[in-house]
C-alpha cells in the first residue's frame, strides 16, 4: 500500500515536496467503506493548497480532492461497486484521494454511471460539483432562458455551458483569442470571443433582452461586462476572482433587479459533493451531459505526480489526472 504525501506546504512549485510513503492499515467506522482509487484528478485547488494558498488546509497531508475507484471493504452489497466523487474536505482538512486507499462514508459514494469509465468519472468532480452548485444555488436555467457563461473553455466553464443546456437554456460561451467553445453540449452554443463587445452581441443576439444568468468562472476581469450583459432580475454567479476590489454600481444593482451567488465548493464536504453529483448522474447516462476527455498523455503514475502538478499550475488544456491503482493499465 502507498499514498502521496505532502510533507510541508512550499512557497513554490520547486519547492514542492512530493513522496510517496506506505499507506498504514486505514480504520473503517460502522457507516464507512474502503476505496481502493484507481484515478484521481488534480485540481488547481489541490496544486494551491500545497503551495500555502489555503489558509485552513491541515498540514502534513495527503492531497486530492476527486476520485473514482472500486469499494474492497464495507457492507457486502457494495464489494466491488465502481464509485466515484469529491470533497472540500479531501485534501484539505483529511487526507484526500492522490493514495492508494481512501475511507469514505458510505454517503459520499456515487455508482459511476454506464458508459463512463473509471478515468472519465475520477475527472469529473470539482469542476461539474462546482458548476451544479452555483447554478442550483442562483435557480437552475429554465427552458429558453439564456446563459452567458464566462471562461466557457475552462473546466468549470464546461460543465457550466453542458448542464445549462441540459436544461433547455439558450447558451453564449465567452473564451479568449477567438477560440471556438472546446467542450461537449447537446444544442448550439454561440461562443464570444472575450475582446468584443460582450455585452452588446448577447442583447443583439436575444432582441436586447441580455443574460439571466451569468456564470462568472472569472471574477474580476469580467465582472464589469457581466454586469451590463444581465437581464432585468439576472443572476451572476461567481466562483473565483483575480482581484479582490471591483468598481460596483450599485444604481444599476438596484435598478436592474439584480443579484450575485458567490459559490465555495470548498464548503460542500463528500457526503454533500456526492448529493449534487447524483443529481448529474441522470445527465450524464443520458448523454446530454459527458465526461472530460482525459488523454494517455494527461495520465499521470504517482511518481511522476509533480509533473503533474506542474502541468495543471501551467493551466494544462487536458484534464489532468493520476493513475494510482498501479495494477490498472490505461
Amino acid at each position: 500500500m502507498s499514498r502521496l504525501r505532502v510533507l510541508r506546504q512550499a512557497a513554490s512549485i520547486d519547492e514542492l515536496d512530493l513522496r510517496i510513503e506506505p499507506q498504514p492499515v486505514l480504520p473503517r467506522g460502522e457507516d464507512e467503506v474502503l476505496v481502493e482509487v484507481h484515478y484521481a484528478g488534480v485540481n488547481p485547488s489541490d496544486v494551491k493548497a500545497t503551495l500555502g494558498a489555503m489558509a485552513h488546509a491541515v498540514w502534513p497531508r495527503t492531497p486530492g480532492r476527486d476520485w473514482a475507484g472500486i469499494v474492497c471493504d464495507g457492507p457486502s452489497q457494495l464489494i466491488g461497486a465502481e464509485v466515484f466523487g469529491s470533497g472540500g474536505d479531501l485534501g484539505i482538512t483529511r487526507d484526500g484521494s492522490h493514495a492508494r486507499y481512501l475511507v469514505l462514508p458510505r454517503a459520499a459514494l456515487v455508482t459511476v454511471p454506464e458508459g463512463l469509465t473509471l478515468a472519465e468519472a475520477g475527472a469529473l468532480g470539482v469542476p461539474f460539483v462546482t458548476a451544479a452548485e452555483g447554478l442550483s444555488r442562483a435557480g437552475m436555467p429554465r427552458a429558453g432562458e439564456v446563459v452567458l457563461v464566462m471562461g466557457a473553455n475552462g473546466r468549470v466553464g464546461q460543465a457550466a455551458v453542458q448542464i445549462a443546456a441540459m436544461h433547455g437554456a439558450v447558451v453564449f460561451a465567452v473564451t479568449r483569442h477567438q477560440v471556438a467553445y472546446a467542450g461537449h453540449s447537446h444544442v448550439p452554443v454561440r461562443t464570444i470571443d472575450a475582446s468584443d463587445d460582450v455585452a452588446s452581441e448577447v442583447r443583439a443576439a436575444t432582441d436586447g433582452h441580455g443574460a439571466d444568468i451569468v456564470f462568472n468562472t472569472v471574477g474580476s476581469p469580467y465582472f464589469a461586462v457581466a454586469n451590463v450583459a444581465m437581464a432585468i432580475g439576472g443572476r451572476q454567479i461567481l466562483i473565483s476572482t483575480l482581484d479582490r476590489a471591483v468598481p460596483f454600481n450599485i444604481f444599476a444593482f438596484y435598478r436592474g433587479r439584480h443579484s450575485f451567488f458567490g459559490v465555495d465548493s470548498l464548503a460542500l464536504d463528500s457526503c454533500a459533493s456526492a448529493a449534487v453529483l447524483r443529481e448529474l448522474v441522470p445527465g450524464f447516462a443520458g448523454g446530454q451531459l459527458r465526461p472530460f476527455v482525459v488523454g494517455e498523455t494527461a495520465c499521470y503514475a504517482p511518481d511522476q505526480a509533480l509533473a503533474a502538478y506542474r502541468a495543471v499550475l501551467a493551466g494544462a488544456s487536458e484534464r489532468v489526472v493520476l493513475r494510482m491503482a498501479s495494477a490498472v493499465s490505461y
